[in-house]
């Protein structure tokens, strides 16, 4: 695993193992992390800027720059899709369905919300309420699970696109592991899963304080490759603050990329060298 990081308080690791160990080394530990992970987020006000963690106003940013990434998912892997059958999605660590309403929604016949803190999703169910001007029949949030990432396995092959976006922090790179390959038997044939996080320009940093860590993109990078996934594409977000990480877009795959064909028609191109 990628090189060394620290935590909120500066105290310092050489390497994401001494780490783990230190924060979630035998099973009482593990238990106390997602359960002060857990209680940190109930303490937080059910709104935008409360999820947001008082940066409410990035929202539309949010929303526009994950727009345009998820439209260009769908134009080159699930275009098909939606004429003959319901197109589904699953919001996880959906929060107050910020995103479901704002984003997914639009897109999907069906959304499945997962969210672990309660009145978060009591909130977003009160959103997506039809009498509350909430979506059609035609597109509608269908399921609201309130559990953990760690403890959720999906219904095989429900979903078209699994994202999640600002939560995968908080898992340790176990059960991080874990999660992806269980939730990869939930997608359809041809299914993605979209993950959008912030980013550590090298190694990592732990929050103490919500109990969830930073990841560098080669972290990352190291972390997919042991669940079997590959980077279809990525995007770097615009338009948030300077004093934020920076945040990127990840769409991920359970089948190796195809080489595309103009590059091997370049290289058949290629004139052989005369010994």
């Amino acid at each position: 695993m990628e090189g060394s990081g620290a935590d909120t308080d500066g105290h310092e690791f050489k390497n994401a193992e001494e780490m783990w160990r230190e924060h979630v080394g035998n099973p009482t530990k593990r238990t106390e992390w997602y359960r002060e992970g857990v209680g940190y987020w109930q303490g937080v006000e059910a709104s935008v800027d409360g999820v947001l963690g008082g940066y409410g106003h990035v929202n539309d940013a949010d929303i526009l720059g994950s727009e345009v990434f998820l439209k260009s998912i769908l134009g080159e892997r699930l275009s098909f899709a939606g004429k003959d059958r319901p197109l589904v999605a699953l919001d996880c660590g959906s929060g107050i369905g910020r995103i479901t309403k704002n984003l997914l929604i639009r897109y999907f016949n069906e959304v499945d919300l997962l969210e672990p803190v309660s009145h978060f999703l009591e909130a977003a169910r009160g959103s997506l309420a039809p009498e509350n001007n909430g979506p059609s029949d035609l597109h509608k949030a269908t399921n609201f699970f309130c559990m953990p990432l760690q403890e959720f396995t999906p219904d095989a092959g429900r979903y078209d696109v699994i994202w999640v976006q600002w939560c995968i922090g908080h898992l340790t790179d176990e059960d991080f592991i874990s999660f992806f390959k269980r939730a990869k038997l939930g997608l359809k044939a041809g299914g993605i899963f979209i993950l959008k996080e912030n980013i550590a320009r090298s190694g990592f940093i732990l929050d103490k304080e919500d109990r969830s860590i930073t990841r560098s993109d080669s972290y990352y990078k190291d972390l997919f490759n042991q669940c079997g996934l590959y980077i279809f594409k990525s995007r770097d977000q615009k338009g948030f603050p300077q004093e934020l990480f920076p945040v990127k877009m990840y769409a991920l795959t359970t089948e190796v990329p195809k080489r595309s064909s103009r590059i091997k028609r370049e290289q058949s191109n290629r004139p052989g060298v005369i010994n």
